[in-house]
């Protein structure tokens, strides 16, 4: 194949760890696959604050267009946190999502059989759950106007977001989670809030309406969000494709982690509308973030950036093949027992962050 143009940001706190690991395995897949990716580095997050004073260069931008894919560590920390809007750490990485227009974050929750005892739940309710969570990226109350902080009086503030949804925005999404359904399952639980927010209601009529429309061929069920974040944990396995507003589904996936054994189990991929060849211009991430308490100290659990690089394989450069080996071999070094210090349990003694991404490499070598 021809080289692949990967842009790729290693970002804040434990990002620049994680990614290296990922690295080491597409190394591994140039070397022995024939995968070729052309790299090139871009700064976004703190580490951009702290080198040009913004978190993302129009420049960088650019070159995520150009590319045929990101893939992304993480970005943010406590020292960037409370700089005004539009300036802090995050906003880079919620600007690149918006400039690309990447609406839809695919956020996959596999209990590997090896972790079920690892998992917050009893192993009778974690074994075997295997879903996607579909989250709509770059609507919602993150982006709506207005919002801002006024003075009410004396030392006192108001705070106000907007939460808005248009009809087109929940098709678009919908249609993401209705035709990854038809390759899985074929069932839907479209997430939402109707009972209280308006904007949930159109979205409820939106996905409602354009199932019966499109995609009746798929089982659509609606659940509450409330409700949603209770079943998770009661019967998880219920659940095959959920999709869900920019919020609920920033909360319910890190709820969702649980299941896994640790948040640093879950990959992300953020896609748009396929191109014309059927891949995606995505950008792909952990969704566990930049860890700044455990940073430099090489305890870091890197599966999911590697996990990262398996859904950038299967998305943006149609290597379901290759995906399908790194998921392989992550399972084998879980199930010959290694544990970053996050999956360690009592008497077990975790390995460090590199050594994990070695023994991926390891298993790739045996498969």
């Amino acid at each position: 194949m021809a080289a692949a143009k990967i842009l790729v940001v290693s970002g804040d706190g434990i990002g620049p760890e994680i990614m290296a690991e990922a690295l080491k395995v597409a190394d591994w897949f140039a070397a022995h696959r024939g995968v070729k990716l052309e790299r090139e580095e871009a700064l976004v997050g703190g580490v951009a604050i702290e080198a040009i004073g913004r978190p993302i260069a129009e420049e960088t931008i650019a070159r995520a267009r150009q590319a045929d894919a990101v893939l992304f560590a993480c970005a943010g920390g406590p020292e960037w946190d409370f700089l005004e809007p539009g300036k802090r750490a995050g906003d880079g990485l919620l600007r690149l999502r918006k400039e690309l227009n990447l609406f839809a974050n695919l956020r996959p929750v596999k209990v590997f059989d090896a972790l079920v005892g690892a998992s917050a739940l009893k192993p009778e309710a974690a074994r075997g759950v295997d879903l996607v969570i579909i989250r709509e990226l770059v609507g919602g109350i993150y982006f709506g106007e207005p919002r801002g902080i006024e003075a009410i009086g004396n030392e006192d503030q108001r705070g106000f977001n907007t939460e808005t949804y248009s009809s087109p925005e929940v098709r678009r999404v919908g249609e993401v989670a209705f035709r990854l359904a038809r390759t899985r399952g074929g069932h839907v639980h479209s997430v939402d809030k109707a009972n209280v927010l308006e904007a949930s209601q159109v979205w409820r009529n939106a996905m409602t309406a354009y199932h019966a429309a499109e995609h009746a061929d798929v089982t659509l069920h609606h659940m509450l969000v409330d409700n949603c974040a209770l079943q998770i944990v009661r019967r998880p396995s219920q659940f095959d494709v959920m999709v869900m507003g920019n919020m609920f589904g920033d909360i319910l996936s890190d709820c969702a982690a649980a299941l896994t054994g640790s948040i640093g189990m879950l990959p992300s991929a953020s896609i748009g509308a396929p191109r014309a060849d059927g891949r995606y211009h995505g950008l792909y991430e952990p969704i566990h973030g930049t860890a700044p308490d455990i940073a430099g100290q090489g305890i870091a659990n890197p599966a999911a950036m590697i996990l990262s690089l398996a859904l950038l394989f299967d998305y943006s450069l149609g290597l379901s093949e290759e995906a399908g080996m790194i998921t392989a071999a992550i399972e084998r070094v879980l199930a010959d027992g290694l544990r970053t210090t996050d999956l360690a349990g009592p008497g077990e003694t975790p390995v460090s962050t590199s050594a994990f991404g070695d023994a991926v490499v390891a298993a790739l070598g045996r498969a």
